[in-house]
């Protein structure tokens, strides 16, 4: 059958697990203007905007042919949940009446991922699947922990865009030479030789700036919606890292808990002096998250939050005073159709600079300075030279 799924992230793994298995894939466009253009017009008017994105995404992968769409489920008290029974309605009210397949927490509903699983499944031995699942699992691994030498790296590239190069080929690579389980440590090899090949400045450790990004894994994980966010503050200069790899979603929510290697068990704990109870979507995980980034010396976080998404609302009324008791800039986005690449590269570089004042400040003085202190200090600052003061 024609199947086609969301767009998100390193899309080659979904593609490659459903081509191992012998389905015909309709890749998804990448999302672009008209793609949100569709969703907009199509979902409800309050509804969130991974949801309006994703009712895009189906609208023109089903005008490519798809039949069946795949994909997978929300956590807890969140809409993301409702999402595939929303999009049947919003399909079928325009023409479409194809089928989606959803793969749900396997801990929050067993047989409905494995009623999902059968018809992934078809007529495949359950010795291919195996391979199949297995293949994909090696992949997300070791594109991901390629992905963060991309995002660290590129910050001191010698010419500007050969990482973002190099990130394609690897991709490429992985979607060409990849069949089984045993060709993905050749491909990534291969994937490093080229990573190693690209010049980098030698910058001293004391002047790195690392960016954590916490949030809704949609608008975390997918580019073309955050408007290139780890490309844009890796061109200003800056480590990233996010919270949300499609490794650790498979190996926290797909993974039975007795066996799964996840760190976000350990995340979820450090979120429950600040947010004791799960209340759905990443909420909690982002909250966790500050503190790991804190822990682990980033010197300043951005969460990303689709609009009017209310487990990451909830989250940002908690993170100012994260913020001030932590000592780490905290800086909110809210993602919607109406944002601009303008808009988010000014309030980045505004950012930056507050990073680098609390940084260097902290370095050059003895005496503990309150990030409030500071704040106020550049408030006042930067009032004075527009004037104002």
């Amino acid at each position: 059958m024609k199947i086609s799924f969301p767009y998100m992230g390193t899309t080659i793994l979904y593609k490659k697990l459903l081509e191992i298995l012998g389905h015909e894939v309709i890749m998804p466009p990448r999302p672009t203007r008209k793609t949100f253009d569709l969703g907009v017009k199509y979902s409800p008017e309050f509804a969130c905007f991974p949801l309006k994105v994703i009712t895009g995404t189906y609208i023109e992968a089903l005008e490519k042919g798809a039949e069946v769409l795949v994909t997978s489920g929300g956590h807890g008290p969140c809409r993301a949940g409702f999402y595939h029974e929303v999009h049947e309605r919003v399909l079928k009210n325009i023409g479409y009446d194809n089928e989606i397949i959803v793969f749900d927490a396997l801990k929050d509903n067993f047989f409905k991922v494995l009623s999902s699983f059968f018809k992934i499944k078809a007529n495949n031995s359950f010795a291919k699947v195996k391979e199949a699942i297995k293949t994909v699992y090696k992949m997300s691994y070791s594109l991901d922990k390629l992905e963060k030498e991309v995002t660290k790296r590129r910050a001191y590239e010698v010419t500007k865009g050969e990482f973002t190069t190099a990130w394609r080929k690897i991709k490429e690579l992985y979607d060409n030479k990849v069949f089984t389980s045993e060709d993905v440590e050749k491909v990534e090899l291969e994937a490093y030789e080229l990573l190693n090949s690209i010049k980098i400045k030698e910058i001293p450790e004391q002047e790195k700036i690392r960016i954590g990004i916490v949030g809704e894994i949609y608008v975390v994980m997918e580019p073309s919606v955050n408007m290139e966010i780890e490309e844009t503050l890796n061109s200003l200069g800056v480590e990233v890292e996010r919270s949300q790899y499609l490794s650790e979603w498979i190996e926290f929510t797909l993974v039975p808990s007795r066996y799964s290697k996840s760190h976000e068990y350990e995340i979820l704990k450090k979120a429950d002096k600040w947010l004791e109870i799960g209340i759905g979507g990443h909420a909690k995980q982002s909250v966790g998250f500050i503190v790991d980034f804190y822990d682990r010396g980033f010197d300043g976080i951005i969460q990303l939050m689709p609009f009017g998404c209310l487990p990451e609302l909830v989250a940002q009324s908690i993170i100012p005073k994260m913020s001030n008791e932590l000592g780490i800039p905290v800086l909110s986005l809210s993602i919607d159709e109406q944002i601009g690449n303008a808009n988010v590269q000014t309030r980045l570089e505004a950012f930056l600079d507050l990073v680098k004042s609390i940084k260097f400040e902290k370095q050059n003085k003895s005496n503990i300075i309150s990030l409030q202190d500071i704040i106020n200090r550049n408030r006042i600052a930067n009032r004075t030279k527009e004037g104002i003061l």
